[in-house]
């Protein structure tokens, strides 16, 4: 009863949400417009620079284009670059371009019409995401990885070199990022700051019309490049409208309504009653939509603060490697997968890479399993028999993952270690873990990119923190991290598993599961892609009546 008064009230303001003229804002009249909402509440720019989270990188993939992109199966595959190849030392990156693609029309091109894009415009899209100027979030893609001088040339108006300072073999993965999206000298120019909001490239879709924070309108590129294999030319939809209602409850109910195409995820409010247990959708829903399921990289987690050097570790009992590993035994992954993610994602077993990446063992013996038994002997081993004279241990958490931590305090009493919860807002947590200030802290690694190396980062000494919050120190694990940079694919990938196996069996995190993607999309849409990053192509996507 109480969900159906809820569902009730969310119908009744999603009715008034309706008649609001200004957020059903209609730019045009396309016979295929595809509708989607960014749950966000807003979007801060639509420029590649600053792509930093993913909505931004949705919208980005629409616009423009990169060198290569990674499809389904995370494979680099060509955009605007037909082949490419590296040199045998690993520093130079030749990319031999397509010499017909166009960008957009745009006023400040002549005569208004898309001009060619060619070389130079990639030199100039690398070297203003480098330039201090532009503090670009995605800067740091080419910081300390490129030449120091002449790190990008055009060779010719098709030929393009990338010159690194030391080999790095997932740059090509790194290049698919909406960071390296290419962009236009003279829009750029043109609009200086306001280019965020006057937005040109190469892609399917145009920039049409932006009320920030209430609607945006993309429109079909009538000169793009692509062609599907039967010939025809994409993208087939005639429009892409967004909406930013911030609310993931009323975003699922428009979708329920058929207001919406496409949603990413689902409310917890909607979970128990769409899901079974199992998550699969319950048979009263099975023929309302459309759900695709994939895993997601992405690996939630528990983080240890592991320098014990630090005046804040000082009597911490975390700072022991016998008390992480017991934590780490003391807790049933399974039952927080099934309970709080209805099925809906991989119990971390198998050590941090995720399931769904190169370097991801499903048979890996160097995770945790749940088993209180060795979490209590190794709390023996520690000096803390059934935790007697255990210092309470203090998990820091966002609101909205206190659920699962309350469990997990739950598992952890049961095994004699005392814990307390700390609610924390999600920036000052961020702000401490930064800061090394957070001794035991709940966090999510998502990919950057489709290599394992994006995971391993983290536990890597040279790296600040982000990405290495705990402060994980090993000169073995360091070698290895350095030598997989210049090997290649199965070679790397076995030593990421070593790199793995080295850093879980120091505990300096609690990897809880493995997370899955649930993508929604309604019965009359067909052609819709993404992958295990979690972006998605709409390039082949058509509404049928």
């Amino acid at each position: 009863m109480r969900v159906a008064r809820y569902i009730a009230l969310l119908l009744a303001l999603t009715g008034l949400w309706l008649t609001m003229p200004s957020c059903r804002h209609n730019t045009n009249t396309a016979k295929k417009m595809f509708h989607i909402n960014l749950s966000s509440g807003n979007l801060e720019a639509i420029d590649p620079a600053f792509a930093k989270d993913l909505y931004q990188i949705w919208i980005n993939h629409m616009v423009y284009n990169t060198l290569v992109e990674t499809d389904e199966h995370l494979h680099v595959i060509p955009s605007l670059a037909k082949t490419w190849e590296v040199s045998a030392n690993g520093l130079v990156c030749t990319f031999h371009l397509r010499n017909d693609v166009y960008f957009q029309d745009n006023p400040v091109f002549a005569n208004g019409k898309g001009r060619k894009m060619v070389a130079a415009d990639i030199v100039y899209t690398f070297t203003r995401l480098t330039d201090p100027a532009t503090a670009a979030t995605g800067a740091w893609i080419f910081n300390g990885r490129v030449a120091e001088k002449e790190p990008f040339k055009a060779i010719d108006d098709t030929t393009f070199q990338l010159i690194l300072s030391a080999p790095f073999r997932p740059l090509l993965g790194m290049l698919s990022m909406a960071y390296c999206n290419i962009v236009p000298r003279e829009v750029v120019e043109k609009w200086g700051k306001d280019y965020r909001s006057h937005p040109c490239g190469t892609g399917p879709f145009m920039f049409s019309y932006w009320d920030e924070g209430n609607v945006l309108s993309l429109v079909r590129n009538p000169h793009y490049f692509e062609h599907d294999n039967k010939g025809t030319q994409l993208p087939y939809l005639d429009a892409v409208q967004v909406s930013f209602i911030d609310s993931k409850a009323t975003e699922f109910l428009l979708f329920m309504q058929h207001k919406l195409d496409f949603v990413n995820g689902i409310d917890g409010s909607f979970k128990d009653l769409i899901l079974s247990k199992s998550g699969t959708v319950k048979p009263e829903y099975q023929h309302s939509f459309h759900l695709a399921k994939d895993t997601y990289l992405n690996t939630e987690y528990l983080g240890f603060l592991t320098d014990t050097a630090n005046p804040i570790m000082a009597g911490e009992p975390t700072g022991n490697v016998l008390i992480r590993r017991a934590i780490n035994y003391a807790i049933n992954r399974q039952k927080i997968v099934t309970y709080f993610k209805n099925g809906m994602g991989i119990p971390a077993t198998h050590g941090f890479i995720p399931a769904g990446i190169p370097g991801y063992d499903s048979a890996a013996k160097y995770g945790y399993e749940y088993n209180p038994a060795k979490a209590q002997q190794l709390l023996a081993e520690a000096g803390y028999p059934n935790g007697k004279g255990l210092k309470p241990i203090k998990i820091l958490v966002q609101d909205n993952y206190v659920d699962i931590v309350n469990f997990i305090a739950g598992e952890l009493q049961e095994v004699g270690i005392p814990t307390q919860i700390e609610v924390m807002q999600p920036n000052i947590l961020r702000q401490q873990m930064s800061k090394s200030q957070a001794v035991f802290f709940r966090a999510q690694w998502l990919a950057d990119y489709p290599d394992a190396e994006t995971f391993l980062i983290i536990f890597n000494s040279r790296q600040p923190a982000p990405p290495n919050y705990t402060r994980f120190s090993n000169p073995t694990f360091d070698k290895w991290y350095d030598q997989s940079l210049n090997l290649p694919d199965t070679a790397r990938w076995q030593l990421y598993r070593q790199m793995d196996s080295l850093a879980i069996s120091y505990a300096p995190v609690l990897p809880l599961y493995y997370d899955v993607l649930l993508h929604f999309t309604q019965n009359n849409i067909t052609g819709f892609r993404s992958n295990a990053l979690n972006v998605i192509d709409i390039k082949l996507v058509d509404i049928k009546n």
